[in-house]
């Protein structure tokens, strides 16, 4: 795909540069941070296999390749020790900012690449929680940036509709349950009768069986049976859906479990299992992986007929590979070792396997909450806490707005907090929700970079019109510019690297450094030309904070 924005095509520049010093088409090129525009380490790899040093390779590429990375990428060459720097010359920069003043900043030309992306996908037997939703953020951030570099996604959830869990469910509702409280959301409902029913459980043997052969039934296709399964799942998920929509989350499409089941694709996912060689039938059906470094069995068929939740998705992953050219799926750290199975069975089948984003678990501090000991947060709940906070904290700095207004402003701010504190963690990290932190204005949070953005605003709104200007001069200007440059590179980082956090980070930078300009580089009260080019760079922040928080998922709200 050809690449429209000018920090992008002077990358592509020094990376054909680099394959031609090289002769391979895969070669390393970094953000060079603090130190550079960009940075490799391509001499570590060139020298094993020319008996060089790092440093002799880094050194004879610079001196051979300095004029024609000056002349075609605009930018000078250096190698400090192994490590070679790149350094853009100033003059890609009003190109860059004529770029970023444009709606849609960082968006990329519609490609024919089909991705599937997999989140969320929380069992439906109550509502969803703190955990539930770090899949949700981390799944809904990298959607939005994949739409942004053009690629037709499909967002999926995956409903596990008859597993045992939804069979107490069901065994619930039967015999248990005492129906709605008022103003309860479905999902709540659900919970209460699934713990009476887990509670049944451990009080009579029998239900076991009841619930063994509420299983069964389903499996079979019984009907009424069915009719319940179904009916159960659908209330809880009407609740999900609830709560993803504050969250500003959204599905295209829910994939039912059992579907895989009816259209017979488990029955033939089984007629192929049992021609490779790692099948095994002792009663139950299982997949010897030893050789792929697994000792656990992965069972895909119980000793009673039954198929279990590996089998269901297995066949699922390879209806998706049918009809996706990419297959991502978010799955929380517990779900390592079968998403592992998964891949080695999928490759033993010779199918396309996805790539999984695991993550981490979200916890609250101990005591931030007014809950019952011992019962977990579920994020409508969390949601309230923290609009409540919120609200109280918009009203303190905007008393003269009025109260509909400052609830508005309160509900976005309250999700800003939320999704930003969750998604600025990488996903292998653990992370503690602290709505203190999350909440802050003056900090690294997602209500402080609403906060530029909204100062942004107000400083275009007094200017009024203005011819746009690029002549930039101060080192906070500059830096500035440098910063906005880099926004279509790092949304494609994210998309290609499945690390949302990088545009978290990348947001709070580029308000950092706005907020820096704006104190030592005056705006409105500078003149001339100085005033249009400095006007014409808070509208090309602005522009960038606009998209950056839209890709996150977080209102970019004119006034707060």
């Amino acid at each position: 795909m050809k690449r429209s924005y000018e920090y992008q095509r002077r990358h592509d520049c020094i990376v054909s540069i680099l394959r031609e010093a090289t002769g391979k088409r895969e070669v390393i090129l970094n953000d060079g941070g603090s130190h550079a525009d960009f940075a490799t380490t391509q001499a570590f790899v060139e020298a094993k296999g020319l008996k060089q040093s790092p440093l002799q390779w880094a050194t004879g590429f610079v001196k051979q390749y300095a004029d024609q990375i000056a002349s075609q990428a605009g930018a000078t060459v250096e190698a400090k020790g192994p490590y070679i720097n790149f350094h853009l010359d100033e003059t890609y920069l009003p190109a860059a900012l004529a770029e970023a003043v444009k709606a849609g900043y960082g968006t990329l030309p519609k490609s024919d690449e089909r991705v599937v992306i997999e989140h969320t996908s929380a069992n439906p037997n109550g509502p969803l929680h703190v955990g539930h939703i770090r899949n949700s953020i981390i799944g809904d951030t990298l959607v939005r940036c994949f739409r942004t570099t053009g690629k037709k996604v499909e967002v999926q959830y995956y409903v596990n509709d008859m597993g045992r869990q939804i069979a107490i469910v069901v065994y619930g509702f039967d015999h248990l349950d005492t129906g709605a409280l008022p103003d309860e959301k479905p999902d709540h409902h659900i919970a209460r009768v699934y713990i009476a029913a887990n509670r049944a459980l451990e009080q009579d043997p029998s239900v076991v069986d009841e619930v063994n052969q509420l299983m069964q039934k389903v499996e079979l296709g019984v009907p009424d049976v069915v009719r319940r399964f179904r009916s159960a799942v659908g209330r809880c998920l009407e609740g999900f859906e609830v709560t993803m929509h504050r969250l500003s989350v959204s599905h295209d499409r829910f994939v039912w479990e059992s579907e895989f089941i009816r259209n017979g694709d488990t029955d033939r996912l089984f007629g192929r299992i049992k021609r490779i060689p790692e099948y095994r039938e002792d009663g139950k059906v299982w997949i010897d992986l030893t050789a792929e470094g697994f000792e656990k069995e992965y069972v895909l068929r119980r000793s009673d007929g039954t198929s279990v939740y590996a089998a269901r998705d297995l066949a699922y992953h390879i209806w998706k590979a049918r009809n996706f050219d990419r297959m991502i799926d978010v799955l929380g750290a517990d779900h390592k070792l079968i998403g592992a199975q998964l891949i080695a069975t999928l490759r033993l089948l010779g199918e396309k396997f996805p790539e999984i984003v695991h993550f981490e678990f979200v916890s609250l501090p101990e005591g931030s909450m007014s809950t019952r000991a011992g019962k977990f947060v579920s994020a409508d709940e969390l949601m309230d806490e923290v609009t409540m906070k919120a609200y109280d904290e918009v009203t303190s700095r905007r008393s003269d707005l009025d109260e509909d207004s400052r609830r508005r402003i309160a509900h976005s701010v309250a999700i800003a907090a939320i999704r930003y504190d969750i998604v600025k963690v990488s996903p292998e990290k653990s992370t503690v929700f602290d709505w203190k932190e999350a909440l802050n204005f003056e900090r690294q949070s997602g209500p402080y970079i609403q906060y530029a953005h909204a100062r942004a605003c107000s400083i275009l709104e007094k200017a009024g019109d203005f011819d746009f200007a690029f002549e930039l001069k101060t080192p906070h200007e500059l830096l500035l510019a440098r910063h906005v440059a880099r926004f279509p590179a790092v949304i494609e980082d994210v998309v290609n690297e499945l690390k949302p956090h990088l545009l978290a980070a990348y947001a709070r930078e580029l308000a950092d450094h706005f907020n820096a300009f704006y104190h030592f580089d005056p705006v409105l009260q500078s003149e001339g030309m100085s005033r249009r080019s400095r006007l014409t760079l808070v509208l090309a922040v602005r522009n960038t904070l606009s998209e950056a928080l839209g890709n996150l998922g977080i209102d970019a709200i004119r006034t707060m």
